[in-house]
């Protein structure tokens, strides 16, 4: 173990440096996020309403004026369809919380009733094994149950906390409208006193980080919307109950890498082929079907070029994130994979990584010993 250690010590102190390094940042972030959540929303919010701030102002309307009437429409339109989907959102998983002990009794009777048809029909499975998988199906049934219940439960805890939330909303927006207005001067300030270290830090993020990734997310957001009008539609069409829920929780699943909207269709279809219900199966199939080749046809168009960061990264860090540091941690997870990618394809962590010698095709070879004198391979006598 002695020459793994000599060999590999400089690489493990560079690499738990690295990690070192992303923890804290993390960590940090996190801190941050806990004690000045208002702060962090407000350059959300400033990200939204600067673009018609700004060009309100170049029309000669001054910048004072032009923030306030950027924030009020804001306020109109953002704060008011939150509020607006959050009554539904809750009035409807409400009910849904309701009728899941309903939609499990039924399962496990459609169930059973497969079972005694089974077993009345064949002699060649033993009871054994019938009472075996029936008692399988029913845990199963009972723990997606339980987690159906925890998972709406949890969403619903999360609605319902909305005093903190406004209130942390309303002080963000204002603090966005006067960072609106003041934005030259911190620009100005920034530009003086930050120590050039830090601006090209700064450049580095903006060039390689942001810029990539606000376009991606505006090319996300425009495929989930997809995703959640086609399903709202179509589930309106079908008469499903709470079908405004439905939409936002499929359209949030969508969100996630390697998940999507199957994690929410796939065991519902399941469910109706079980009780019996199949022309709602089959629509929720062809449904599915359609969503999927949607975004599988559009997603090139509309994402261009992809930011090369695999979906299974991305859906580890974020869990592991989320686990170490909470909702902060998913919120930074994105931005630290692709600053990290960045800076492996800019050659940085090549040069802060010693790799050891003669372990990689990609090293140059040692050099060749020199020739002697005489051109031959040992020394005259």
């Amino acid at each position: 173990m002695l020459p793994f250690y000599k060999k590999y010590w400089r690489t493990a102190f560079d690499i738990a440096l690295i990690v070192l390094t992303v923890y804290l940042i993390m960590y940090a972030f996190s801190f941050i996020y806990r004690i000045a959540t208002p702060v962090i929303l407000s350059f959300v919010i400033f990200a939204m309403i600067e673009p018609l701030a700004r060009r309100l102002n170049r029309i000669g309307i001054s910048k004072s004026i032009a923030s306030a009437i950027s924030v009020f429409f804001f306020a109109i339109v953002i704060v008011g369809a939150f509020v607006g989907a959050g009554m539904i959102l809750t009035h409807q998983i409400t009910g849904l919380l309701k009728l899941l002990p309903q939609y499990q009794d039924e399962m496990k009777e459609q169930i059973a009733s497969i079972s005694t048809y089974l077993s009345d029909k064949s002699t060649l499975i033993p009871p054994d094994i019938m009472s075996t998988s029936a008692n399988l199906i029913e845990s199963v049934t009972k723990w997606g149950s339980e987690l159906a219940k925890s998972f709406l439960s949890g969403f619903v805890g999360l609605l319902t906390s909305f005093s903190t939330f406004m209130f942390n909303l309303v002080i963000a927006v204002v603090l966005a409208y006067f960072l609106s207005i003041e934005i030259g001067d911190w620009k100005r300030i920034a530009g003086e006193k930050t120590p050039r270290t830090f601006k090209t830090a700064f450049f580095f993020l903006k060039d390689n980080v942001f810029s990539g990734l606000a376009v991606y997310l505006k090319a996300q957001m425009k495929l989930i919307s997809m995703t959640f009008i086609i399903i709202l539609a179509v589930l309106l069409v079908l008469r499903v109950d709470n079908a405004f829920t439905v939409a936002v929780i499929s359209a949030i699943f969508d969100v996630l890498p390697l998940l999507g909207v199957s994690t929410i269709f796939i065991p519902w279809i399941i469910y109706l082929f079980i009780v019996g219900n199949t022309t709602l199966a089959l629509c929720l199939s062809a449904l599915l079907l359609a969503v999927l080749l949607a975004r599988q046809i559009l997603e090139p168009k509309i994402t261009g070029d992809s930011l090369g960061v695999s979906a299974y990264t991305t859906l580890v860090f974020m869990i592991v994130s989320l686990s170490l540091f909470g909702v902060a941690g998913v919120i930074l997870s994105p931005v630290l994979v692709i600053l990290i990618k960045a800076l492996y394809d800019q050659g940085y962590l090549k040069r802060w990584i010693r790799r050891p010698t003669d372990e990689y095709d990609d090293q140059a070879p040692p050099p060749a010993p020199p020739a002697s004198p005489d051109g031959g391979g040992a020394a005259a006598t």
